[in-house]
C-alpha cells in the first residue's frame, strides 16, 4: 500500500551455502579485471514457515534511515567505499555471459557508466538496478542487499522480505496507485507534505522502486491489483503529465503476463472497499501474510483468522471490480484523458 513505507519489522531467515565455480570465476575475472580464487558466499534462502506473529503494529516513522548522499554525479551512487557490494553483480554477470558493454548497450547508458556500476560500492539508480536485474534473471535485492538494508527502516524489511518471496500477491487500494505499480514522479508526489527530509523522500523513492524489480524476474509473482476507478483521474498536485505518465505506465503493467489490474468502477456506489486498502502475499509453503495500514500505523498480520477475514473481503471487492481486458480499456482511456 502506499503508506511512508509499505512494510514492518525483520525476520530471521535460514542460510544456506553457495559455491561459485572455477569456471564462473574465470569469466568473472575477465570481467572484472582481476583473477582471483573461487569465493564461498552464503545468501538466505526462501521463507519457510511463518515466523511467530510480530508486535501488533509498527508506527511508520523515519527513525534509522540513512540520509548520507553521494557526491558522485548521474546514474552511479557511493554507498559502502572499498566493500565487495558488488560482487554479487560481478557473479551474475559472469554466469549470463554480459559485460559492461553489453549491458550499456542493452540499457541504453555510456559504456563508461556501465564499467562504474561493477566498481566497489558503486550502485545504478533506482531505474537502472530494476533493468539491469531484469536482464540478469536476478531480484535487485539479491544484486544490491546493502542498498535496500541501508534504505528502509528497521520494521519495513520484514514486508520486503515477504514480497519479494511470495508467488502470488493481492493488493487493493481505493486511493493511490499501488507502490509496485508506481512511477517515481508519482511515488515522489505520495509524499509530499510529509515531516520527511528531501534526502529520506529520494531513499523512500528509490526503494520503493526497486522493489519493483521482482515483476520482471524469470518467475515473478502472480500479481493481482484492484484499484478503484478513483484513482485514475486523482490529480497529483494539478500535474497532468505527471498523471499522464504514471497512467500510461499502469497500462503498460496491466499488460504484463503476471500481472492483473482491474477496476472498481465509479457508480458502485458504497462497496466494501471504502474500508481501506491491504495485501496478501502467498508464500511459497502456501501460508499467507497479510499488510493493512492506517493514518497512523502500519501492521503485519499472519494470523489465520486475520487474513481469512481480508480475504473475505478481497472476493468481495474484486466481485465489483471490471473484468481483465475492461479494466485494461478503461486504464487506457484515463491516460489519454490526461494529454
Amino acid at each position: 500500500m502506499s503508506s511512508l513505507w509499505e512494510g514492518a519489522a525483520p525476520c530471521a531467515h535460514p542460510r544456506r551455502s553457495w559455491t561459485v565455480s572455477v569456471t564462473r570465476e574465470r569469466k568473472l575475472s575477465k570481467i572484472c579485471g582481476r583473477p582471483g580464487a573461487a569465493p564461498t558466499r552464503t545468501r538466505p534462502p526462501g521463507l519457510g514457515s511463518l515466523p511467530a506473529a510480530p508486535p501488533a503494529s509498527y508506527i511508520a516513522e523515519s527513525d534509522g534511515i540513512s540520509t548520507r548522499r553521494s557526491s558522485i554525479p548521474g546514474d552511479v551512487r557511493d554507498v559502502h567505499r572499498g566493500g565487495r557490494m558488488n560482487h554479487a553483480l560481478q557473479v551474475a554477470m559472469a554466469e549470463a555471459g554480459e559485460t559492461a558493454e553489453s549491458l550499456a548497450a542493452q540499457t541504453g547508458v555510456d559504456p563508461k557508466t556501465a564499467a562504474r556500476w561493477i566498481s566497489p560500492g558503486r550502485v545504478p539508480q533506482p531505474r537502472r538496478r530494476a533493468k539491469l536485474a531484469a536482464l540478469l534473471g536476478r531480484d535487485v535485492g539479491d544484486l544490491w542487499p546493502d542498498v535496500l538494508k541501508r534504505r528502509e527502516p528497521q520494521w519495513l524489511r520484514e514486508w520486503v522480505d515477504w514480497e519479494r518471496e511470495a508467488v502470488a500477491i493481492r493488493w487493493f487500494e481505493h486511493t493511490w496507485v499501488p507502490g509496485l505499480l508506481q512511477t517515481d514522479a508519482y511515488a515522489r508526489a505520495t509524499l509530499t507534505g510529509e515531516a520527511l527530509t528531501l534526502d529520506e523522500v529520494d531513499d523512500v523513492v528509490a526503494s520503493r522502486i526497486d522493489r519493483q524489480a521482482i515483476l520482471r524476474r524469470e518467475r515473478p509473482p502472480l500479481l493481482v491489483a484492484v484499484v478503484h476507478e478513483l484513482v485514475l483521474y486523482q490529480s497529483a498536485y494539478d500535474d497532468r503529465s505527471l498523471m499522464r505518465e504514471q497512467v500510461a505506465h499502469l497500462a503498460q503493467c496491466a499488460a504484463l503476463p503476471a500481472v492483473q489490474v482491474l477496476v472498481v468502477p465509479q457508480d458502485v456506489g458504497m462497496y466494501p472497499g471504502l474500508g481501506g486498502g491491504f495485501i496478501v502475499a502467498e508464500l511459497p509453503d502456501g501460508g499467507q501474510v497479510a499488510h493493512i495500514d492506517s493514518q497512523v500505523r502500519a501492521q503485519i498480520l499472519n494470523g489465520a483468522a486475520d487474513v481469512a477475514t481480508l480475504n473475505h473481503r478481497w472476493e468481495r471487492i474484486r466481485s465489483e471490480a471490471l473484468s481483465r481486458q475492461q479494466s485494461l480499456d478503461l486504464i487506457r482511456k484515463a491516460a489519454g484523458s490526461w494529454t
